[in-house]
């Protein structure tokens, strides 16, 4: 069936066609041709632009779904429609065994050699009709630019929360070395099909050291989990928050006791396997998706053991749960079932394609939900959360709703212009820890960036 041009003469919100026609500059093959009208209703002067699919990358779920097409188009404010434009795949077609990032430049690559000047006739045809009222348009060309420079999908399954999701061994690139050699940097992403161009979860990985050469690269080599550094952007602000209790939790250590974290939402499990690990922590981990948690230890590196417990199951109940029947614990086996957690870290978000990621997710910070929160944190434990607010009243709210239940709010600038983290009390603190003696903090500040600890501030 021969696709009606006048389809495109008007915007139409959320509309997205993608059909195939012949390559113009190679008779044996197709470009793939999507076409996203904004779901955001547009003023009469629509705004379009173009984007061509870097070659090796049509399968990515960034260029090859609507949700993908999404992300990039919000990421241009203001933008009616996006043109994309790349080699044709097949729905059933498998991802390269490996990517490498193209030589070339984007815009001239095998099959799409001059591509604006032999495209420009069929971006004008796909453009709204209100478009031309002042002359042909020009049809700006976006460019899609990351730090990806190879990369390989190990692993794809289906969580019955989070739906499709794929792990992936990509390196990226990296600042020069002080001997001005380009520093290679491997690591291992979780990503999710409703949110194609969100990383999850990253981690690093090296190479396995069953391979006498380590100088290959991506599809050349094994990799396996390297647990002892933090990558993900807030994971290490996260940690740096028990600088501010750093003297309780030394109090135990040399008690004889273990310092134990709840985190909810464990996602790769970087961070629990970070607590236990490098700070001696004893953890439980809760998420509500079996496969995400199978995902995190076939992958990630996260173990199920003595100081790490795991549990399938919504983070919010399990709380709410544990806060009113003190006489209930998930592991009680010869436990001191009374004793509370010296923090709670909570990495929960709101994540869809149209309206954006926030985090928390609105149903945690709901009074009941705090309240019950604060009942499972020992006398001087702390909240610690990530946040991610899509606007000034999302934010305003946010500390509102906590200040009334918390006796301090603090919080740490990640530094990426989306997340910061927000750290909540249970006692008031006497001062910010900078400097300490006791040996838990020296440890702290040997395994994160002492950085995050000192930009701590009280809100």
């Amino acid at each position: 069936m021969a696709l009606d041009v006048a389809t495109f003469e008007t915007i139409c919100p959320s509309r997205f066609i993608s059909f195939s026609i012949p390559c113009p500059t190679r008779s044996d093959s197709r470009l793939r041709v999507a076409v996203l009208d904004s779901p955001i209703p547009t003023t009469d002067s629509p705004l379009v632009a173009a984007m061509f699919v870097p070659e090796g990358r049509e399968t990515d779920w960034i260029f090859s779904t609507e949700s993908g097409h999404l992300q990039l188009l919000f990421g241009s404010p203001a933008m009616s429609r996006l043109i994309l434009i790349g080699n044709q795949f097949h729905d059933g077609d498998l991802s390269p065994p490996v990517y490498h990032r193209p030589v070339k430049s984007s815009l001239h690559r095998k099959g799409l050699d001059d591509d604006e000047e032999l495209c420009k006739p069929l971006l004008l045809a796909l453009c709204p009709r209100s478009l031309f009222k002042n002359g042909i348009p020009e049809i700006p060309i976006l460019s899609y630019e990351d730090n990806l420079v190879s990369g390989v999908v190990i692993h794809k399954c289906v969580g019955c929360l989070v739906g499709e999701m794929l792990v992936e061994d990509v390196e990226i690139e990296s600042e020069s070395g002080v001997d001005g050699c380009v520093k290679r940097e491997f690591r291992r992403r979780l990503r999710f099909k409703r949110m194609p161009n969100l990383i999850q979860t990253e981690i690093p990985i090296i190479p396995d050291t069953h391979f006498r050469s380590i100088s290959g690269g991506i599809g050349e080599v094994g990799f396996l989990p390297d647990l002892r550094v933090l990558v993900h952007p807030y994971l290490a602000p996260m940690v740096a928050s028990l600088s501010l209790i750093s003297e309780h939790i030394d109090g135990q250590i040399q008690r004889g006791l273990r310092p134990n974290a709840l985190c909810l939402g464990v996602g790769g499990g970087a961070l629990l396997t970070f607590l236990r690990n490098q700070l001696g922590f004893e953890v439980v981990g809760v998420d509500a998706d079996k496969e995400v948690l199978r995902v995190a230890k076939n992958c990630f590196g996260l173990e199920d053991s003595e100081f790490m417990h795991l549990v399938i199951g919504d983070a919010i109940k399990f709380v709410q749960k544990l806060s009113h029947n003190a006489n209930w614990h998930p592991f009680a086996d010869g436990e001191d079932v009374n004793r509370k957690f010296d923090v709670v870290m909570v990495d929960l978000d709101s994540s869809d394609v149209r309206s954006g990621v926030s985090a928390p997710t609105l149903e945690f910070v709901k009074r009941r939900v705090l309240l019950g929160t604060k009942l499972v944190l020992s006398e001087f434990g702390i909240l610690v959360i990530n946040v991610i607010c899509p606007s000034r009243s999302f934010y305003c709210k946010l500390v509102h709703d906590f200040e009334d239940v918390f006796q301090e709010l603090y919080k740490i600038d990640v530094g990426n212009g989306e997340n910061f983290v927000l750290i909540a009390t249970v006692s008031p603190q006497v001062s910010l820890v900078r400097d300490c003696s006791n040996s838990f903090f020296m440890r702290l500040k040997s395994v994160i960036p002492e950085a995050y600890i000192n930009s701590i501030t009280k809100i």
